[in-house]
């Protein structure tokens, strides 16, 4: 039976003590983050009524691969503010908690849907990036490969794209896009730490990306018990053993304090 807060500030110690118990006894926790772990670092998730990403732009287009082969321009004006707020932002005490919890042996992995860098930022070592990183780059047609201060080079030079070095071609930033298939070494070791899992957090995230929401499922499935927090619903909530329907500062960024 998931548990679930009220108004009352009491409930919500007791949702956070029932949190840190089901982790003090997990052998193998790992963390599953999305877009809302991010957004009190001032980065706007995909979803939200009247901020959210796809409220502006149409994913299908904008994000997409054939838009980057055949007009660059409007893949790089969409991703040129999310570039600049990823590289402006700090961790959030939901990042800082998710590493101190890896540091202390809690949590064995974190596998995220974001591509803003902040878990690393915070200090968390196993981060797996289904959706790819927005920290670097890659060149389509030679392979060169550049760092994550590429990003930093482009906005201050102002150019509409960043050219190769090597053959002159536009760089593509190391994102997964509509088109494209996942990283298939991160899905593996994502797939393999779900199977081993005995305890799954999800945190910021509505699971509605396929094929990435299919990971929680696994651990659940293979026995994991399972911490949700986000504040809107997600098609797991019913399967949780707590379910924290708090903003993600509040309620794993508050777990690490136990430990």
């Amino acid at each position: 039976m998931a548990i679930t807060p009220n108004s009352n500030p009491a409930s919500e110690k007791l949702l956070i003590e029932s949190a840190v118990e089901l982790l003090g006894n997990a052998k193998h926790a790992v963390a599953f983050t999305g877009a809302g772990i991010s957004t009190p670092s001032g980065i706007p998730d995909f979803r939200s009524q009247n901020s959210g990403l796809w409220e502006k732009n149409d994913p299908l287009i904008v994000a997409s691969l054939n838009t980057f082969n055949n007009d660059p321009k409007i893949f790089f004006d969409w991703i040129r503010p999310l570039a600049i707020s990823s590289a402006n932002a700090k961790p959030n005490l939901a990042h800082l908690s998710l590493a101190k919890l890896e540091h202390f042996g809690i949590i064995k992995s974190v596998i995220t849907q974001n591509i803003d860098g902040l878990h690393q930022k915070a200090g968390s070592i196993n981060v797996l990036e289904l959706h790819g990183s927005a920290q670097k780059a890659t060149c389509p047609s030679c392979g060169k490969v550049y760092s994550h201060d590429y990003f930093q080079i482009w906005i201050k030079k102002g150019d509409e794209y960043l050219m190769c070095e090597d053959c002159n071609q536009i760089i593509k930033p190391d994102v997964v896009l509509f088109g494209e298939s996942l990283p298939q070494d991160i899905w593996e070791k994502a797939f393999q730490e779900c199977f081993l899992a005995d305890l799954i957090l999800i945190i910021g995230s509505s699971l509605e990306v396929s094929p990435a929401n299919s990971l929680p499922e696994l651990a659940i499935n293979n026995g994991a018990k399972l911490i949700i927090n986000n504040l809107g619903n997600t098609f797991l909530d019913k399967q949780a053993d707590v379910l924290l329907k708090l903003d993600v500062e509040l309620g794993i960024g508050s777990l690490s304090n136990y430990f």
